[in-house]
């Protein structure tokens, strides 16, 4: 089943899903990449995003090589531009930038990237991304140069993500930024998922247990964590079992 067809039949039966963020720029060896490999493996986790607003380094195929030989869970790149394409991946979330307003963000670099997708094997899942404010400037919002939506205007995000579902994009990705001083909180997430069909995912800011089971109850379908994990390891798998238990309720009922 490929990728987005799987999303889209779990989020019609309210099914949960965990995606850890890797950044080519914060690993400086196989071994911290292998740890987190096992963890991830112990702790059921659905996919792995790949990619950073800013990759200063030429790793990103070999981080994605390690990733394949180790296990089998999906690689999904999460390009900050088009320079960020590996054909080894198996898919990768063609964001346009739809809560800002820098053309380049929105379809130059998708414009850049679509031949160069045309031609490998990369299953496309387009999406519709959202920057909401989380207090502080993060690094998506300073190299796209654009603002994101401020955290009290629901209206507004759901508005955007309706129209980026009615221009076709098949995935909303709510995100607070790497790093975020808070996460989205539940009220907008609630206003977007109730506005939009489509598999919602959400981002930034998510560190305790307690959060994501906030995300999931909001209407989240996927969480995606990554900077927490690196102070705290055992967080990947307090969240798990949150999930797990919520997927196991559901197909109780």
């Amino acid at each position: 089943m490929k990728i987005l067809e799987a999303l889209s039949s779990r989020s019609k039966q309210k099914k949960k899903s965990i995606a850890v963020l890797i950044d080519p720029d914060k690993i400086s060896d196989t071994s911290q990449l292998q740890t987190l490999l096992r963890l991830a493996t112990e702790n059921c986790v659905d996919y792995f995003f790949v990619g950073g607003s800013l990759v200063t380094t030429t790793n990103l195929s070999q981080v994605i090589q390690v990733i394949k030989e180790n296990v089998s869970i999906p690689v999904v790149l999460f390009p900050g531009s088009a320079l960020q394409i590996e054909p080894s991946a198996d898919a990768i979330l063609f964001l346009s930038l739809i809560s800002g307003r820098n053309p380049d963000y929105l379809i130059g670099q998708q414009v850049l990237a679509a031949p160069i997708l045309k031609s490998n094997k990369l299953e496309i899942l387009p999406t519709g991304y959202m920057l909401i404010n989380s207090g502080k400037t993060t690094s998506v919002a300073y190299i796209s140069n654009t603002t994101p939506i401020p955290e009290d205007k629901y209206s507004l995000a759901a508005c955007t993500a309706m129209a980026g579902e009615m221009l076709g994009m098949k995935l909303i990705y709510l995100d607070a930024g790497s790093g975020a001083e808070r996460e989205i909180s539940k009220r907008m997430i609630s206003t977007v998922r109730k506005s939009v069909d489509v598999p919602l995912i959400v981002g930034g800011g998510i560190n305790t247990p307690q959060k994501a089971v906030h995300a999931f109850e909001a209407g989240a379908d996927m969480i995606v964590v990554g900077n927490a994990l690196e102070k705290s390891p055992a967080l990947l798998t307090e969240i798990s079992e949150k999930v797990y238990d919520w997927n196991q309720t559901v197909s109780a009922q």
